[in-house]
């Protein structure tokens, strides 16, 4: 009886069960096709009535990563929604844009909002930050207003002719730099043996594993990169007339906002120091704006225009020419497989490079990196493809962004001419290995291990200890890695093993620093690049051509679901696009079996 009765009971669980299975899975799918059919009505939509921006104020509020390349892979569900990616925004494109708003008449003012916004490093920041401050002087007046105003924000609306923020918002200046952890002692006390191969005296990037705090040598060579970076960014925050850098960094040494709601007393001294103007709240501030500007035509707001809608009135150049020189952009952690944000994936990016020098079309390659490395085999990968395209006649230059080291300075040997900008961070000319094993830690718990093998090193993995013999086959594979990075380096740079081994180590360098040393060959941002790659090719009328993936219609469907239905970024400014490249050194670091990589932890420089 009672058997029966748990019988009953279970049986019409299961059935219970099922029954929610089937409603939760179908109003998965329903979900799922309204998602798809408004994407699709985005995409094929074209019969949106034109908007006159006449006498509008133009809402400029880019939401998204600025990056060189934009990157999508569809196989990691809905970006922005399911996962940590966002929407990217190519640098060349925001660049562009910002011109023409510059010339364009119409248009009566620029509203900034910024807080949507992040960037891949500091040059993409400065850079962003330079084509803003241009707008000055095109006769609009240039208005902020955001809730919230960290660095980036302060930094690209400097130079506006208002900048409000909400009174119970945020306002903080908190210059660059940080911390990491440093796990020694921890390991220690877990039993495990780090056992590091690391080549270069400056090679930072598995100290976390082996040091209780940072080494002198990563000290200072950290302090040389960050404080000329903050100085050439204090000087773009110092843009209103009687602030000087002196004022930002007081603000900076001054002010905290670790909560950055109601952080009354920094937006009193912003406003106390003339950095801005003082608060608004939104509906202040939509008042204001209508007091200046007029309202729409539902008089519910002043008169403006959206940047979609303005985006949708220009016209884009497709003229097509015969001589090509074509941009191919390496961003992210170097590793093999696929292109994905974050992550230049050389399967993907050989057959790019590949592509372009087999077209009759190409006459020069400029490749634009903006990577801290990676793995030394996709590195080889593409520096193999690239010479394949010199070997053909092609011209190689290399325009180098926000970072350009180790693994980025790799894949940049073959070139016949580098730029740098001057706050790239570059060199980090060292290999990264490091790798723990366990044979402590089992031994304490009590676990041995004991076999037959039929060679010497058969079976070996991290839970077994390291004998003499295999310590030196590691310690060899990380000198020869470095001393083929070396003369890698030294070759195409027509300089001495030593010449080029006197300035590697690991050690990381500034643009500015680095021109010095004969690691690159100018200053100069993307465009130099491609002039000089058609100076070389002796191109007269040339077209710059942008290679990059063709999107599916699927992924072109998943990426219209990030427009349509307004995602925001969950966490803001580089953190989401640079903790991509944080994750691929956690992985090296902590990799299970032993690897070497040319990876530049140290080189990486986060900007709120």
């Amino acid at each position: 009886m009672i058997m029966n009765f748990f019988k009953s009971i279970f049986s019409w669980l299961g059935r219970f069960l099922e029954k929610a299975r089937m409603i939760l899975l179908n109003l998965g799918t329903a979900i799922v096709l309204i998602f798809i059919t408004v994407a699709i009505v985005g995409i094929f939509s074209s019969s949106e009535e034109e908007i006159d921006p006449a006498g509008k104020v133009l809402i400029f509020n880019p939401q998204g990563i600025v990056v060189d390349q934009e990157a999508f892979n569809s196989d990691a569900g809905f970006p922005g929604i399911f996962s940590e990616n966002t929407e990217q925004i190519q640098i060349r494109d925001l660049l562009v844009l910002i011109e023409k708003i510059k010339e364009d008449e119409d248009i009566a003012a620029v509203l900034l909002d910024f807080s949507n916004t992040g960037f891949a490093g500091p040059t993409t920041l400065l850079t962003v930050t330079d084509a803003i401050h241009s707008l000055t002087g095109s006769g609009k007046e240039i208005i902020v207003h955001q809730d919230r105003m960290f660095t980036s924000d302060f930094m690209l609306s400097a130079a506006a002719d208002e900048i409000w923020v909400h009174q119970s918002g945020a306002f903080n200046i908190a210059g660059i730099g940080g911390y990491r952890n440093y796990n020694k002692r921890l390991l220690e006390n877990l039993k495990l043996t780090i056992h590091n191969y690391a080549q270069g005296d400056f090679k930072s990037a598995v100290e976390g594993t082996t040091r209780d705090s940072m080494s002198d040598n990563d000290r200072l060579q950290r302090i040389e990169l960050l404080e000329p970076i903050w100085e050439a960014m204090k000087e773009k925050m110092a843009f209103r007339e009687n602030i000087q850098p002196r004022d930002i960094q007081y603000f900076a040494d001054n002010y905290f906002s670790y909560i950055p709601e109601a952080s009354f007393a920094n937006i009193k001294a912003a406003t106390d120091l003339q950095l801005i103007d003082g608060t608004k709240s939104y509906p202040e501030f939509r008042n204001h704006m209508i007091e200046k500007f007029g309202s729409n035509e539902d008089e519910d707001s002043f008169n403006s225009i959206s940047l979609g809608a303005y985006r949708s009135l220009l016209e884009k150049d497709l003229e097509e020419a015969e001589d090509n020189v074509v941009v191919i952009t390496a961003e992210g952690a170097i590793s093999e497989g696929s292109i994905m944000p974050g992550v230049v994936g050389s399967d993907e990016l050989v057959e790019i490079i590949q592509e372009a020098h087999e077209s009759d079309t190409t006459k020069a390659i400029v490749l634009r990196v903006n990577s801290p490395g990676g793995s030394i085999i996709a590195s080889e990968m593409i520096a193999d493809e690239l010479m394949e395209a010199k070997r053909k006649g092609i011209p190689v230059v290399v325009s180098m962004g926000d970072y350009a080291a180790s693994g980025g300075v790799y894949i940049s040997t073959p070139a016949d001419y580098i730029f740098s900008e001057p706050t790239t961070i570059t060199g980090s000319i060292g290999v990264a290995i490091a790798f723990p094993t366990a044979e402590k830690s089992f031994d304490y718990v009590g676990i041995n291990f004991d076999g037959v093998v039929t060679s010497k090193y058969a079976g070996w993995d991290i839970n077994l200890p390291i004998d003499e013999s295999l310590d030196a086959k590691f310690a060899e594979w990380g000198n020869d890695a470095y001393e083929k990075f070396i003369s890698l380096v030294a070759s195409s740079r027509n300089k001495t093993f030593d010449e080029i081994k006197a300035i590697a180590g690991g050690r990381v360098w500034i643009g500015t620093k680095a021109l010095e040393l004969g690691l690159v060959d100018e200053l100069g941002d993307i465009e130099a690049a491609t002039n000089k790659a058609a100076e070389i090719a002796e191109l007269e009328n040339y077209k710059v051509v942008y290679a990059g993936q063709e999107l599916s219609p699927e992924a072109l469907i998943i990426k219209e679901l990030q427009k349509q239905f307004d995602i925001r970024i969950a966490k803001t400014k580089a953190y989401i696009f640079s903790s991509k490249f944080f994750e691929f050194f956690s992985d090296v670091v902590n990799e299970l079996e032993p690897s070497a990589s040319y990876t530049c932890a140290e080189c990486l420089v986060e900007v709120d």
